[in-house]
């Protein structure tokens, strides 16, 4: 949207996954300024066009729920890890040299040995999506390094503000959260509520995603970015709770599914990116969740239903998760 409204010529892949939170609505204020291709990225020859004439490729495409991955690991390695292969020789091929800068995640750490995790921390990812984007951020580089493309790996930590997908489930807390207390429910905190998370509002990453399109072969290809500061999941809870006039959360016990893939607490060091880029984040988390929050009273219809109250998750039915590993 930030593009479009800026000038820019704007191309939007997207196959529009079921359970991956695709929504048309989020583009009506941009609509006629953009063109909108329903089209997997792992068939980028099918585009090819669209890839000579690209000088700045922003590939956040892929699935974040890490529930979902545990589900259908198999579905999972297709959408975060080989269609991103594909995609890429692509891009190799009828753009070389383009500029990418790809969404990764804060999962490829796993429990966090330290705080704040930078990006010298081991990897060990806990569940299966965590695996295929530590794939997918190492296509990236590799390409790189082989000179055939330009990439930045962002490694993003919770992302919460305007058009999340709040009507479903599996998406992560923040969306939870934010889908109960817009519908007066009780907000759950499964643990003791003092795991700690930075949050980071969605217009402060896509600054992010601007600067590192922007710049050419950085030293750090690789960059952890966060929130302004750490908060307990208590914290969150109460915040966005008390902003939205819904009941006081509670604490609950972990569902299994969802212990057994718990990384505790953690929190981001932005060091390397504010010196790589110059960006640090600039907006608080009582005023990210002020502006989301208005944003989705006046939206409401096109983002959450009276139903959705009891969200049903579209993957749930299909296979049970895999065991934890020992």
């Amino acid at each position: 949207m930030r593009l479009a409204r800026a000038g820019a010529r704007v191309t939007l892949i997207d196959s529009m996954v079921a359970g991956c939170g695709a929504n048309p609505h989020n583009l009506d204020p941009v609509a006629d300024d953009v063109n909108l291709l329903q089209r997997d990225i792992a068939d980028a020859a099918d585009f090819a066009d669209v890839l000579r004439s690209t000088e700045v490729i922003f590939n956040i495409a892929g699935e974040i729920s890490h529930i979902h991955s545990m589900q259908q690991p198999w579905r999972d390695a297709e959408l975060n890890a080989t269609a991103h292969l594909r995609f890429l020789d692509q891009c190799a091929r009828f753009a070389p040299g383009v500029k990418v800068a790809y969404a990764g995640t804060r999962q490829i750490y796993g429990v966090p040995r330290y705080l704040p995790v930078d990006e010298t921390h081991p990897v060990q990812p806990v569940d299966f999506n965590g695996i295929h984007k530590y794939a997918a951020a190492g296509y990236h580089l590799l390409y790189s390094g082989m000179g055939r493309i330009d990439a930045v790996v962002l490694n993003l930590t919770n992302v919460y503000g305007p058009r999340m997908a709040l009507h479903l489930p599996c998406q992560g807390f923040l969306g939870g959260f934010l889908r109960r207390a817009l519908l007066g429910q009780t907000i759950e905190i499964f643990g003791d509520g003092l795991q700690l998370r930075d949050p980071v509002y969605v217009e402060d990453v896509v600054d992010a995603f601007l600067l590192a399109g922007s710049v050419e072969a950085p030293e750090s290809r690789t960059l952890n970015l966060g929130g302004p500061g750490p908060l307990t999941l208590a914290c969150i809870a109460g915040a966005i709770g008390a902003a939205a006039g819904a009941p006081r959360p509670v604490l609950c016990p972990f569902p299994e599914e969802r212990k057994r893939i718990d990384i505790g607490s953690y929190t981001s060091d932005s060091t390397r990116i504010r010196e790589t880029l110059g960006w640090r984040p600039v907006t608080r988390f009582a005023d990210g969740i002020a502006a989301t929050l208005e944003f989705y009273r006046e939206e409401m219809p096109h983002y959450l239903q009276p139903e959705d109250a009891r969200p049903v998750c579209p993957l749930e039915e299909a296979h049970e998760p895999l065991p934890a590993a020992v």
